[in-house]
């Protein structure tokens, strides 16, 4: 049996009608992820009221759960509905006049609800819970037992591990071990056959060990001294005739053997070991006893017999290092799956953690997203079944940063993401202000990050994260191939197009309306997957340092592939960056000189990238750009008309800036919709 759907209307962030929430879960981990406010508790609460948790914290509804729509009002009523699947014939005798079937199949569904009986909750009985069966809760509430039955376990976030795993009245410990087969087994402890050896005492059961350390402790010669000397010095003289007053010291007695067995494993604890003397540590450090609380609960619910084995993390995350983290996700996917003497073990959780959540398997995710949830399964997204497959490998922890962002640039290497942030900043648009973060996909797999956001049935809603992915034209001018000196290039001669990798403007056409019409449907196959949130950008020209030269940062890019190229004789003290801007100077004003065309002097400049790192090359870049605000020489305005104008729709399309609008029918909110990517229109002209 495990939880397989989760209905949520009018609860905190959740409204009704097309604004409730329908949320799937998997038979194994469900990991929920997003931003903050997304509603990622407020799921993990939800389930919390209708399924209870087997800690002893009681979790009380508070007048703020009831949602407040946009006009204000507040509604008078919550509805939460968990559907639990996969129920066993052992189960489904278990919960007979609660299941309800369908084509045959039975599930359990449990309808919480909670009407305000006044407007506040200042007296004590301000609103009217019922738990009803029924898919629509028309059967019989559910009783006391049954709900035993169906509680989670839970871990809050920032929990203190330390104190739940210590000794006390109900224990963590005691309720694992309790569930232990044989726990009982063992003989009872005899005062009049005390065990001669270890091995005889070890014959006893537990309780009956408690009974035979009982027995050694009052016979021991302090303990009976100070007994004696309390009862005669004290308690004597102040007895009444006929009431004796008399103690005995000792541990403290339960009636049954039930009683003291569950009495000596509430007093034991768990703890760390010491790897090197094998003693236990002294104090142990937040992460260690998380990972052992939850081992703790994990072990707990597969032992268990019977009930929903159900595990609620919040914060996974919380007090461990990236590593250990990887592990504690692998160990997760482990417990969740069928295991010899172990029950199966269904996990919800949620992070904030991209390095979590790309070591969780994207077909286990859950992005919440403006109060909506998006299953990233498959057949749920427009990702095929082998760009999963694809992901599977290359979705590192740099790139897992797309699940809690509020706008994304997907870049194709390094020096846009290097160049970006800075220049997004430079014209107003930071990035970090923003939430958007920006995606290395290394040159490979562009269009299978951005599909990730892409759903297949858009009548259930759309995600909403603006998504411009950014690549190259990578068609040169046709003065280049002889400058770069590319091979078999001599002159107007050209290899065949079979025999390269790279296309030219003449390749498209001899006419400018076939060049023309050729580039067109080139640029139009480069952006074949956009919709819905995602855009694709495409240089205006060539690649990304190319436009940047042709646009108005020619001298800029040229001084920067410079230095990048001579970087090395600057940490080995042999020219200084001042005598490098000057021969720079000089080997820029004879590309000047030589070339008349622009075209010829771009392709000039960007032959120096044959040899200079573009990575390098952007950080320079960044540091001239810098330090022409610093001196005044460039401003905002300014460099907005130097920028190749893809690169400045793409940073205004990913903040959010300046776009049309349309909405959807189930989203009323405005999403945003790009202009035509590379188009030379500026944004204010489109939204005119």
């Amino acid at each position: 049996m495990y939880l397989s759907a989760l209905k949520i209307e009018n609860f905190r962030q959740f409204g009704h009608a097309n604004r409730a929430l329908d949320i799937q879960f998997n038979e194994g981990v469900t990991a929920l992820v997003g931003e903050n406010d997304a509603g990622k508790t407020a799921v993990i609460d939800a389930i919390r009221y209708v399924l209870q948790t087997r800690d002893s914290e009681y979790l009380r509804l508070q007048i703020e759960d009831f949602h407040i729509a946009n006009d204000g009002t507040q509604a008078e009523a919550i509805t939460l509905r968990c559907t639990l699947e996969g129920l066993t014939p052992a189960e489904l005798g278990a919960f007979a006049e609660y299941v309800t079937y369908k084509n045959g199949v039975g599930r359990l569904y449990v309808h919480w609800s909670a009407r305000r009986v006044v407007a506040s909750a200042s007296t004590r009985k301000w609103v009217d819970i019922s738990v009803r069966s029924g898919e629509n809760g028309e059967g019989p509430p559910l009783d006391v037992g049954v709900r035993q039955l169906l509680a989670t376990a839970y871990l809050k976030p920032l929990r203190d591990a330390e104190r739940e795993m210590s000794p006390g009245r109900h224990s963590r410990l005691s309720q694992v071990l309790s569930s232990f087969p044989n726990i009982e087994a063992g003989s009872a402890f005899d005062p009049a056959a005390l065990p001669a050896d270890l091995a005889a005492a070890e014959a006893l059961s537990i309780a009956g060990m408690g009974d035979f350390l009982r027995h050694l402790v009052n016979s021991h010669g302090a303990i009976v001294s100070a007994q004696k000397e309390i009862n005669d010095t004290y308690l004597r003289p102040l007895s009444l005739a006929g009431q004796p007053l008399t103690s005995r010291i000792g541990f403290g007695e339960g009636g049954t053997d039930p009683a003291k067995l569950k009495q000596i494993l509430e007093r034991l604890e768990l703890g760390l070991l010491d790897h090197a003397t094998g003693e236990a540590r002294g104090v142990y450090g937040l992460g260690s006893n998380n990972v052992l609380f939850m081992a703790c609960e994990l072990l707990l619910l597969g032992k268990e017999p019977d009930g929903l084995p159900l595990l609620l993390i919040e914060e996974p995350e919380a007090h461990l290092h990236p590593q250990r983290q990887l592990q504690l996700m692998e160990f997760l996917e482990v417990a969740a799956q069928p295991s010899t003497g172990l029950r199966r073990v269904q996990v919800i959780l949620t992070t904030h953690s991209p390095n979590l959540s790309s070591k969780i398997p994207l077909q286990s995710l859950v992005l919440m997203q403006r109060q909506q949830a998006f299953s990233l399964a498959e057949e749920q997204t427009c990702l095929a079944p082998d760009d999963y497959r694809f992901l599977s490998r290359f979705l590192d922890v740099t790139k897992a940063g797309l699940f809690f962002a509020k706008g994304l640039l997907v870049v194709e290497g390094d020096a846009e993401a290097i160049l970006l942030p800075s220049l997004a900043r430079r014209l107003g648009k930071d990035l970090t202000k923003h939430g958007v973060s920006i995606i290395n996909v290394g040159g490979v797999g562009l269009r299978r990050y951005s599909k990730i956001l892409q759903r297949k049935d858009t009548s259930k809603g759309e995600i909403t994260v603006p998504t411009a992915c950014i690549t190259d034209m990578d068609v040169m001018p046709d003065c280049a191939p002889e400058i770069l000196g590319l091979k078999g290039v001599k002159g107007a001669v050209w290899p065949d197009k079979a025999d390269r990798r790279w296309r030219a403007m003449k390749d498209f056409g001899t006419t400018v309306a076939e060049i023309e019409k050729g580039l067109k449907e080139h640029r139009e196959k480069r952006a074949e997957s956009d919709g819905q949130c995602v855009r694709t950008f495409v240089a205006d020209h060539w690649t990304l340092e190319y436009d940047l030269a042709f646009k108005g940062l020619s001298k800029e890019v040229h001084t920067a592939a410079y230095l990048a190229i001579n970087e090395e004789k600057i940490d080995e003290g042999k020219e200084t960056k001042t005598s490098l801007l000057k021969k720079a100077q000089t080997a820029f004003d004879k590309i000047q000189a030589t070339y008349t065309n622009e075209d010829a002097r771009c392709s000039a400049i960007y032959k120096l990238f044959k040899r200079a790192s573009k990575a390098i090359a952007a950080q320079h870049l960044i540091d001239l750009i810098e330090q022409r605000f610093e001196d005044r020489s460039l401003d905002a305005e300014t460099l907005r008309v130097m920028l190749p104008t893809y690169v400045v729709h793409a940073i205004s399309y990913a903040t959010g800036g300046a776009t049309l609008t349309t909405t959807s029918p189930t989203h009323p909110t405005p999403v945003p919709v790009a202009p035509n990517p590379g188009s030379a229109e500026s944004l204010e002209e489109v939204a005119k």
